[in-house]
């Protein structure tokens, strides 16, 4: 994946800093559900994988400022993420979000939309 000049790697990589917190609160609640149910409540973790893409894809347009493209990525990795039954999420989630807070102290975070 090409990091393009105008983004950079912050801008590529970073999720805003409340998608990380929310995706890896999600994933540790959603998986301890389905551990404690022995998969019984597996749905509900799927459901909760798609309803935290939905969340993501608008949090990185509205706060972060990511295009459609680069968002839905974003929001579709941490859908799939949250809905695998395993507690990943906050090792990839963690990082990215720290690369959120990067941007956000370095001035370029938007708090609105285009």
């Amino acid at each position: 994946m090409p990091v393009r000049a105008d983004g950079g790697l912050i801008q590529t990589f970073g999720l805003d800093i409340r998608v990380a917190i929310l995706a890896i609160a999600v994933d540790t609640l959603a998986f301890g559900g389905t551990l404690g149910s022995l998969g019984a409540l597996y749905a509900v973790e799927l459901g909760a994988g798609l309803v935290l893409a939905v969340i993501t894809y608008k949090i990185q347009r509205a706060w972060y400022g990511d295009d459609h493209d680069p968002a839905l990525i974003k929001a579709l990795a941490i859908g799939l993420l949250t809905a695998i039954p395993a507690p990943i999420t906050p090792i990839l989630a963690g990082p990215a979000g720290l690369l959120g807070l990067l941007r956000l102290f370095g001035g370029k975070a938007r708090s609105h939309p285009r």
